[in-house]
């Protein structure tokens, strides 16, 4: 039930342009390095097929080779795509909540804080790593199929089936991260504006959003569960505190409340 004097301000979500940029970028990547190591393997077979067991070793240093420079390709990118997400993703999430509370009667003026600086950082060195994830997985799963390949006698056709098998896997990969960082940088850096600003209140807002949704979530949005922004909601599932878009793939949000406890 909304109580006296309560004010509700819309939510703040998770920019979709940044989402949609975020993910372009890691695909191209992927599939640039897809397309290379495809290549590579295939005219590894096709000079010498079947592939002979005393050269084997000789293959694998090949492939390892191969899959350093993707590695040190993806390293040079992390640091700096990392770094225009976390920004951009700031900024968006800045000037809609500042609009948000202008339009609830509060004006602010933005200043980067230690406290920003912080998430920010944070948010670059989570990106890093989980972008670095993407190649070393798909790498390792490509050298094991490469192996078993060799190991069975298994033709050309059926290698590059299983190693589009783990392409699949790496694009997926590469869009859930895009989705699920977008959703918890804004819900950080929201965060952390609200706190600054005195906001203390929040109702958990269900995305209404995924194929499998967290029934605790959904009861959350449905009960317009009230919670205090600086300690976060008591997940009966989780049976944790959390925040809104915290666990993985959670697209849900939050509605800012004027007026509530401190």
């Amino acid at each position: 039930m909304r109580r006296k004097n309560e004010k509700i301000l819309r939510p703040v979500h998770p920019n979709v342009g940044i989402e949609v940029e975020y993910r372009r970028r890691l695909l191209l990547a992927v599939s640039q390095m897809h397309a290379a190591v495809l290549g590579k393997v295939g005219a590894e077979y096709q000079s010498n097929s079947p592939i002979a067991q005393d050269s084997v070793e000789d293959f694998v240093h090949m492939l390892r080779q191969q899959f350093g420079r993707w590695m040190a390709r993806f390293d040079g990118m992390a640091q700096e795509l990392a770094a225009y997400f976390a920004q951009t993703a700031a900024q968006r999430a800045d000037g809609a909540l500042k609009a948000i509370l202008k339009k609830g009667g509060m004006a602010v003026e933005w200043h980067m804080t230690s406290v920003q600086e912080e998430v920010l950082h944070s948010t670059i060195a989570q990106n890093v790593a989980l972008i670095r994830s993407i190649p070393a997985n798909y790498l390792g799963q490509v050298e094991q199929a490469v192996l078993r390949s060799v190991q069975t006698g298994r033709d050309l056709r059926q290698l590059q089936d299983d190693i589009m098998k783990n392409f699949g896997v790496a694009k997926r990969r590469a869009a859930l991260i895009a989705r699920d960082q977008n959703n918890k940088a804004t819900a950080a850096l929201t965060r952390a504006r609200q706190i600054e600003v005195g906001v203390t209140e929040a109702i958990w807002l269900h995305s209404g959003g995924g194929k499998e949704p967290r029934p605790s979530h959904v009861r959350a949005g449905r009960d317009r569960v009230h919670y205090d922004v600086r300690k976060g909601w008591f997940d009966p599932d989780e049976r944790e505190w959390i925040l809104p878009g915290q666990l993985i793939n959670c697209r849900c949000v939050s509605r800012a409340v004027i007026g509530g406890f401190v």
